[in-house]
C-alpha cells in the first residue's frame, strides 16, 4: 500500500485537521459543479478555501486539481478532437499564456487584500451578469477580438488562477454548441493550468510547502467530477447552473467584503 503520511507531514502552517476536511469538501463540490457545466472549479475552490487559508495557500491548492480535471474533460472525446480545438483557437492559447505567465509574477507583490478585491470583483460581476441574462453575442470571431479576450482572460488567470469567466462568456457569445463548448474549456484551461502551476512554481506560489496540499484535493475533486457527470443526466441543468452562479455570487460577495477589510 501507497504510504500518503508525508503528504500530512508537510501541509501549510497552520492548516489543522478540520480545515483540511473543509477544504476536501469544497474540492468534492467545485468537481461536481465542474462537473455539471465544464468550468466553475477554480472560482469555487478559491473562493471556499480564501474563507479560512490565505489567497496565496487558496490559489496554490487549487492548482494541480485543475491540471488533472481539465485534462480529463479535454480529452473525453479523444486525443484528435482535442488536438482540432487546439488548432481553431491557438490565439486564444498563445495570447492567454502570455499574460499568463507574465501576470503570475505579481502573485507575491500585490497586497492580499487586493488579491482578494480581484477575485471577488470577478466572481460577483460574472455571475451577477450571468443570472440577469445580459449576454453578449459575436457574429464572428476575429483573431483581434480572440486576442483581446485571451489577453483578459490570461491577465486575471495568472494573479487569481481564475480564466473561466471571459472564456467561458466569449464561448457563449460564439454560440459554441455544448458537446464543443465543454471539450474546448478542457483544453483551454487545461492548457492555462499546466502554464499556472510553471508560472507559480517560478513565483514560489507552487513549492515544497503547499504542493501536498495541493495534491489532497485531487481524488476529491475527482470524485466531484464524477458526481457532477452522474447529475448532468438527471437533474434540470438550466436550474443546477442557476444555483451554481447564485452560491458563486454569494462567494465573490464574500471575498470582496474580506479583501476591502483586509
Amino acid at each position: 500500500m501507497i504510504d500518503f503520511s508525508f503528504l500530512f507531514a508537510t501541509l501549510p502552517q497552520g492548516l489543522d485537521g478540520t480545515m483540511l476536511l473543509a477544504a476536501l469538501v469544497i474540492a468534492v463540490l467545485a468537481g461536481t459543479v465542474k462537473g455539471m457545466v465544464g468550468f466553475a472549479m477554480p472560482m469555487i475552490l478559491v473562493s471556499g478555501l480564501s474563507m479560512f487559508l490565505t489567497p496565496e495557500t487558496a490559489l496554490a491548492g487549487l492548482i494541480l486539481p485543475t491540471v488533472v480535471t481539465n485534462g480529463m474533460q479535454a480529452m473525453r472525446q479523444g486525443t484528435k478532437a482535442a488536438l482540432q480545438s487546439i488548432k481553431r483557437f491557438r490565439v486564444f492559447l498563445l495570447v492567454g499564456l502570455v499574460f499568463l505567465l507574465a501576470s503570475a509574477q505579481l502573485v507575491r507583490v500585490l497586497p492580499q487584500g487586493v488579491m482578494l478585491v480581484v477575485i471577488g470583483a470577478l466572481v460577483t460581476i460574472f455571475a451577477l451578469m450571468q443570472l440577469i441574462g445580459q449576454g453578449i453575442r459575436i457574429n464572428r470571431a476575429t483573431p483581434r477580438t480572440e486576442a483581446a479576450v485571451a489577453a483578459v482572460a490570461g491577465f486575471i488567470g495568472g494573479l487569481s488562477g481564475i480564466w473561466g469567466p471571459p472564456t467561458v462568456a466569449y464561448l457563449t457569445a460564439l454560440g459554441t454548441a455544448k458537446r464543443e463548448q465543454m471539450r474546448v474549456q478542457g483544453v483551454i484551461y487545461g492548457l492555462g493550468a499546466v502554464a499556472l502551476l510553471v508560472a507559480h512554481m517560478g513565483s514560489g506560489v507552487m513549492r515544497a510547502e503547499t504542493a501536498p496540499f495541493s495534491m489532497l484535493l485531487i481524488p476529491p475533486a475527482i470524485v466531484g467530477m464524477w458526481i457532477g457527470g452522474r447529475l448532468q443526466d438527471r437533474i434540470n441543468q438550466a436550474t443546477f447552473r442557476q444555483a451554481t452562479l447564485a452560491v458563486l455570487l454569494v462567494a465573490g460577495a464574500n471575498l470582496l467584503r474580506r479583501g476591502l477589510m483586509y
